[in-house]
């Protein structure tokens, strides 16, 4: 096998060729005819497919022809952004990387570890793997913006092949086995507005720590949107309360840790309070030391503008309260963890219409038909219309998966016997449309250990280069015996 340091120089290569050439989502040409041309070049034969997917084909070295064929999978493009001040063209600019003692970084942008060191880790393990049997690389477009590389692959390119290693991840230590799936599902309802003299004040629902829905739902976190409507709720009971607006959330996937409404009532300011401070004392009743430092902050609203009309009003709030946030249920696997959940991610309203975003995941793709069953039904109660968008598949765990036990003998071997922390993650990857297109699959997703991706600020371990490439090309060589 190769000198680390040689093999450390070659990966690197390897990715740093990949930082000269712009390659956002969706404007992925000019890379996938750098690698067709480069994987023809390493002895592989390559189809270009009309989604400018790569699926490159090596033949086994001698004596290895009856092994089972394994595939290398990753994605070509990247998410491009830069500081604040920093002129950058992601269409036409190249990554500028700068290497460290320790890391890999770039200079004002993000680096495109994401998935470039994967597809660097992928071209070294075709090259320098000493054995191996037949070897499929399949890099994909468009990963980081809707998988439709992944979605729109032929199934054909994933039949013949016993295991596939996903090389997207983004920790060297932990072996990913698993992912959920997930739905859009879009609320819309039409809106009337009439005049109100009466006074106006400003809820707001803040503090909470919100996250990733995927990553921290299973933290035990509190909506903020959901929190708001539940205390509009509460005020309704005691009083006639109107409602301006309703606003709160940045993306379907994220918790929202603020959201705000404008309301008008003839309450005194002080009953509102008393009720918020009730409200609030409830929240942390429930949701302790998860988010500990949630508030209700209530103010007088100035040109506050028109209300909704009262049916319209209770069946928005009905809506909200009524979509079951969070958790609903734990996995039974070997590696634990969140099978199912749901966020409850943004609501927006203008004069005329409404709209409510809830983002549904599952590793289990019965549970969301059973959630978008469920939507379609509240959506008829409260009288919002319902766009079910194309659901994401789930990568189900296999608990007897060979090619698991393979890579976790070849990682303690690598670390002094210390075992590979194995897990499903509460979120999607390109595995689960290829589970979709060949359940035999047997699956593992693994990566070099990276930082910050997506920001400025990423970072790839230096050190975790070398054992991610002796951890893939062990594995083939294994499955090679």
């Amino acid at each position: 096998m190769m000198h680390d340091a040689k093999l450390l120089e070659k990966v690197i290569s390897e990715f740093e060729a990949l930082t000269h050439i712009p390659r956002p989502s969706g404007h992925e040409k000019a890379v996938s005819d750098y690698l067709k041309k480069h994987f023809e070049e390493i002895g592989c034969m390559v189809t270009q497919d009309e989604h400018f997917n790569i699926i490159a084909e090596l033949p086994a070295t001698k004596g290895k022809e009856n092994a089972p064929r394994t595939i290398l999978q990753g994605h070509m493009d990247m998410v491009c952004v830069a500081e604040p001040g920093v002129s950058y063209d992601p269409l036409t600019d190249p990554i500028k990387m700068q290497r460290t003692a320790e890391y890999l970084t770039a200079d004002g942008t993000s680096l495109g570890g994401d998935d470039g060191i994967g597809v660097a880790e992928i071209l070294t393990a075709m090259q320098c793997t000493e054995e191996h049997g037949p070897l499929r690389a399949i890099i994909t477009v468009d990963e980081e913006q809707g998988m439709t590389g992944a979605r729109h692959l032929s199934a054909d390119h994933l039949k013949n092949a016993q295991y596939l290693i996903n090389c997207d991840s983004e920790d060297y230590h932990i072996m990913t086995v698993g992912s959920a799936g997930s739905v859009n599902l879009d609320y819309t309802r039409a809106l009337t507005r009439k005049e109100s003299d009466l006074p106006a004040y400003r809820i707001t629902a803040e503090g909470l720590r919100g996250g990733h829905s995927g990553e921290r739902i299973g933290d035990g976190r509190g909506n903020a949107i959901r929190t708001l409507a539940l205390a509009l709720h509460a005020l309704a009971q005691e009083g006639d309360v109107e409602l301006v607006s309703l606003t709160g959330g940045t993306a379907r996937n994220a918790i929202p840790p603020t959201a705000e409404a404008i309301v008008r009532t003839a309450m005194d300011e002080r009953s509102i309070a008393r009720l918020l401070a009730a409200e609030e004392k409830r929240f942390h009743a429930i949701y302790g030391e998860a988010d500990p430092a949630m508030k209700f902050t209530l103010h007088p609203a100035h040109a506050a503008g028109r209300v909704i009309g009262a049916e319209e009003q209770r069946a928005l709030i009905d809506l909200l309260v009524l979509l079951r946030t969070g958790v609903h249920a734990m996995t039974h696997t070997q590696t634990g963890g969140v099978e199912t959940s749901a966020n409850l991610g943004v609501v927006r309203m203008d004069e005329n219409e409404v709209h409510v975003a809830f983002f549904p995941r599952s590793s289990v793709n019965e549970r969301l038909d059973e959630i978008v069953c469920e939507a379609e039904t509240l959506a008829a109660l409260t009288g919002f219309s319902l766009v079910v968008g194309t659901a994401s598949p789930a990568w189900r765990e296999n608990p007897k998966s060979k090619l698991r036990t393979i890579m976790a003998e070849v990682y303690a071997a690598q670390n002094g016997g210390t075992p590979m922390k194995i897990e499903s993650i509460h979120a999607g990857l390109e595995t689960s449309w290829h589970a979709s297109k060949n359940p035999a699959l047997d699956m593992v997703s693994v990566g070099v250990t990276a930082h910050g991706i997506h920001t400025p600020e990423e970072r790839i371990e230096i050190a975790a280069i070398v054992p991610e490439a002796k951890l893939l090309m062990e594995t083939l060589r294994r499955i090679a015996e």
